[in-house]
């Protein structure tokens, strides 16, 4: 089922904004201090392609601890917000309305919400398998 709701996905615009995260992220390796932004832009942008069967957790409750998870994070994420995150989140925000006007959408424009919330502010975020997110939100990890 996983496969067969990213293959559909991908034509309720997982396609289309995937690739504007990929521009993002090759906008942000330009400026080279947008280097470490561009890189989570390439990851996510992936995960915004086949989405489903993923999904992304904090680090912190993987109990990884790193610069993206601390102040510098926060500061990270302040400075994303304003340059890209809230264009991204725009984006998201205005596919999961079209997908949500079709009835057949509305799983699409639920997994759109969530990559807009996402792109608010991913820095200090992993993307990772969702069996395993849930053994870990289950304390079997």
């Amino acid at each position: 089922m996983r496969t067969i709701g990213n293959i559909i996905w991908l034509l309720f615009g997982g396609l289309v904004m995937g690739l504007i995260w990929w521009l993002i992220g090759l906008i942000a390796f330009v400026t080279i201090i947008g280097i470490p932004w561009g890189r989570a832009c390439f990851v996510i942008g992936e995960f915004s392609f086949f989405p489903f069967g993923r999904e992304a957790i904090s680090r912190t409750e993987l109990d990884q601890y790193d610069i993206g998870t601390g102040v510098l994070g926060v500061l990270g994420n302040i400075i994303w917000f304003v340059f890209a995150g809230l264009w991204l989140a725009i984006g998201h925000l205005l596919m999961a309305f079209v997908c949500f006007i079709l009835i057949i959408g509305i799983p699409f424009g639920i997994q759109h919400l969530k990559l807009a919330k996402l792109a608010l502010a991913p820095i200090g975020k992993t993307i990772i398998d969702s069996d395993y997110a849930e053994a870990v939100r289950e304390g079997a990890v």
